[in-house]
């Protein structure tokens, strides 16, 4: 399936319990589709509720709500079943809003293009947490439900692990030569694979992140702008020249390309909540839907490229030192706020 946005999509979100699809595009607006299988989707909603571009999208509080970032700085909740505003926090960051995405069923974190992070609260309806992580724009975050650890990664080259029991930054790794792009949690938490501009993939092991513990150098000449872990032991990467590809982590291998969205960059990948449909949106304005089990068809045939034993430690205690001051190429275009005190109260009508 295909959905002509008409215009540059930045990201893109499943409902968590039924067939809807979000997107938020360039021009600021928020789409939200219905789509079923073997049907064309159909176009629910249309919010224009930023007067920047719509830069990330999730799903909160079980579908009910919409929670959309820009870089005008503003945070808006919109309703899943009317499109009106639940509430909308105006100077919600310092800088452009350039990241969103869901802890636990009453918390998200945002990430902006000055690298701070935050995080909010739905149940006490407040900003409960605010980390200054890092110096560039924040590229991805993912998080570790069973440790409460937020992992960033950034345009400065680095990553952070900041942790929400004690509301401290926990370690932050040496400086990359590569912009940091995307970021998931694999092997059953004992390796964090982060995509760079370059394409190489950068692992580290769990509790060592001052430096990387292994490259896979081997998988794109193109940066890696996206990352969706399929399983423990294999990721869907997204790349800039777009293609989309199955790769296996330790050992590192291209299992297949499977998908090919454009010639133009992949922006995000996303499953849809039942795990049939692969969604992606590229520079092309188009929204694909891909069905999961064609393309993992054949995926069991892999190539190895290059192999490496998991020996690392799996020690659990992180580093805490913070590294020196460096900086990266910035690869977005800040757009700059002031933060107010209002600011913990975004949540106060959801």
């Amino acid at each position: 399936m295909e959905i002509d946005l008409g215009k540059l999509p930045f990201d893109l979100d499943f409902h968590p319990s039924d067939q809807l699809i979000a997107a938020g595009l360039i021009s600021g607006d928020l789409l939200l589709y219905r789509y079923a299988a073997e049907s064309t989707p159909q176009r629910l909603l249309k919010v224009n509720g930023h007067t920047e571009s719509c830069r990330a999208v999730r799903f909160i509080n079980e579908g009910r709500a919409i929670v959309t970032g820009s870089p005008d700085c503003s945070i808006l909740a919109t309703d899943v079943e009317t499109g009106s505003a639940i509430t909308r926090l105006e100077n919600s960051h310092g800088a452009a809003v350039n990241r969103i995405v869901n802890l636990t069923e009453s918390t998200v974190a945002s990430g902006d293009d000055d690298g701070c992070i935050k995080v909010w609260d739905t149940r006490q309806r407040s900003c409960c947490n605010s980390f200054d992580a890092h110096e560039e724009y924040i590229s991805d975050m993912t998080f570790a439900s069973d440790s409460m650890k937020l992992l960033g990664t950034s345009g400065d080259g680095t990553l952070s692990v900041c942790n929400l029991r004690s509301n401290k930054i926990q370690t932050r790794s040496e400086f990359s030569e590569d912009e940091l792009l995307s970021v998931v949690i694999m092997k059953n938490g004992r390796k964090v694979i982060c995509g760079t501009q370059t394409g190489t993939l950068l692992l580290y092991s769990w509790g060592f992140f001052k430096d990387c513990s292994d490259r896979f150098v081997d998988l794109s000449p193109n940066s890696v702008d996206a990352l969706l872990k399929l399983d423990e032991e294999r990721v869907i990467t997204g790349s800039e020249n777009g293609l989309i590809s199955l790769v296996g982590i330790l050992p590192n291998r291209i299992i297949q390309p499977i998908a090919e969205h454009s010639e133009y960059p992949i922006e995000r990948l996303a499953f849809s909540y039942d795990r049939k449909f692969l969604g992606s949106i590229s520079h092309d304005q188009t929204l694909k839907l891909w069905d999961l089990d064609d393309l993992l068809q054949g995926s069991g045939n892999t190539k190895t490229h290059s192999a490496a034993a998991d020996n690392d430690s799996d020690g659990m205690d992180v580093d805490d030192a913070m590294p020196k001051s460096s900086k990266g190429t910035n690869r977005k275009n800040t757009s700059k706020g002031q933060d107010l005190s209002s600011s913990n109260n975004f949540f106060a009508d959801l």
